[in-house]
């Protein structure tokens, strides 16, 4: 049985997760039911996951991060949330040497806030990730390689680790890792 804190582990050191859990998002962005995730603190992560996901080096990328901590690290810019990563914010002049790996050139980051109700195993884990590190973040994007579609079934998800570099997909919901070497 793997725990939120084992793949929280993982990330930390420097592994590109997938998570594939419930149902796919609708809308542009991955909210943490078909994400790539990855360590923030790596000041060459969008570097790193770029070439894994085999596109281009100016796509851009987003933070995940606990809502009760949003405005420790973010100019929120009165907002309370943003649960839908729809908004750029700017980050506090703090998070600059904390979360690099998200940051674009002029210090703001895409965010998306969660808590435990809104997505309970995403929410966990990146919990679980603070607990490991003290950053409240995780670096995410879309689970899918260049010029494809967002995952959608297990076995697509399966396909997508085979033919790429991503070696754990994470399956909260069974509380299986399966490791693709």
């Amino acid at each position: 049985m793997v725990t939120h804190h084992d793949v929280a582990q993982l990330i930390s050191e420097h592994n590109i997760v997938a998570l594939f859990q419930g149902r796919s998002e609708g809308g542009p962005r991955a909210l943490g039911n078909r994400s790539l995730l990855y360590d923030p603190r790596d000041p060459d992560a969008k570097e790193h996951v770029n070439t894994v996901k085999n596109r281009e080096w100016y796509r851009p990328f987003a933070g995940t991060v606990l809502k009760e901590c949003a405005h420790d690290l973010f100019d929120m810019a009165g907002l309370d949330e943003s649960p839908f990563m729809t908004y750029a914010v700017e980050a506090k002049t703090d998070a600059w040497n904390i979360i690099p790996g998200i940051l674009h050139v002029d210090k703001t980051c895409r965010i998306q806030t969660v808590t435990e109700e809104q997505n309970y195993h995403y929410y966990n884990l990146i919990k679980a990730f603070d607990d490991i590190t003290r950053v409240p973040v995780l670096f995410n994007t879309s689970f899918n390689l260049g010029g494809e579609t967002i995952v959608e079934t297990l076995d697509d998800a399966i396909d997508t680790l085979e033919r790429s570099a991503i070696n754990y997909l994470y399956l909260p919901e069974s509380s299986e890792l399966l490791c693709v070497s």
